[in-house]
């Protein structure tokens, strides 16, 4: 057994290799706070959102489905109307007597889109409806060389979007502004239309050259050509 003054040594020496802890001062929390508030925020991220994709996926749902947060355009409230889309490119086919037309969601809570049609004064052709997601939408039966007015209309439980000269009055002037929900389209005619048109041209006119040179010989054989006279002989050197 060892000694009283030993075990004490060694019970000193033992604490004094354990590391003391130091309590923290308000200086030391301090520090850490600025620390805390110095930092830099987080740049804002932009949901990848389009307005004029097809098949855009809202934004509100790409917010709670990405791996951190991200900003989206702002929008109308829901107790109002739409406002209107804007009408993109209109992709004319004469062949197939269609035309495809895009266009641009509007800064507005939409639960629906539908395309109105009109050809000249005509009645009003409503197309059917389609869900928020889609952008492009395709015009069938439309006539070689017709000229119509398309519209985009957007709706939500508030109402719809409005067009210019609803009701198909007032259409003459659309064409403006550009970025509307309204265009003019106009269908050319098909080509096999022009081919026979050609054609046709082609043929009256070799009916009709062929009419003046039957003429012209027919009244030379009547008529006779005028002779002249026939010159006297030079004399020679």
């Amino acid at each position: 057994m060892l000694d009283s003054p030993c075990l004490l040594w060694l019970l000193a020496v033992t604490f004094s290799l354990v590391p003391r802890t130091r309590p923290l001062a308000p200086q030391d929390l301090t520090e850490e706070e600025e620390d805390e508030t110095s930092r830099p925020p987080l740049p804002a991220v932009l949901c990848d959102y389009d307005s004029c994709r097809h098949l855009q996926v809202p934004c509100k749902e790409l917010q709670r489905a990405g791996p951190g947060a991200c900003l989206c355009p702002g929008l109308s409230s829901p107790a109002q109307p739409p406002a209107p889309p804007r009408l993109g490119e209109v992709h004319v086919v004469a062949e197939a007597g269609s035309a495809l037309v895009h266009w641009c969601a509007p800064p507005s809570p939409v639960h629906q889109y539908w395309l109105l049609l009109w050809e000249g004064g005509g009645a009003t052709q409503k197309g059917p409806p389609l869900n928020a997601t889609v952008r492009r939408a395709e015009l069938k039966g439309l006539k070689p060389g017709g000229i119509y007015v398309v519209c985009v209309v957007a709706a939500n439980g508030a109402g719809e979007s409005g067009v210019p000269g609803a009701g198909g009055e007032g259409l003459e002037g659309v064409g403006g502004p550009p970025f509307g929900p309204c265009g003019r389209l106009a269908m050319p005619p098909r080509p096999v239309t022009l081919v026979h048109t050609a054609v046709g041209v082609g043929t009256v006119l070799a009916l009709l050259t062929c009419s003046a040179l039957v003429w012209h010989f027919c009244l030379r054989e009547r008529w006779g050509c005028p002779h002249r006279p026939a010159s006297p002989p030079t004399a020679g050197l």
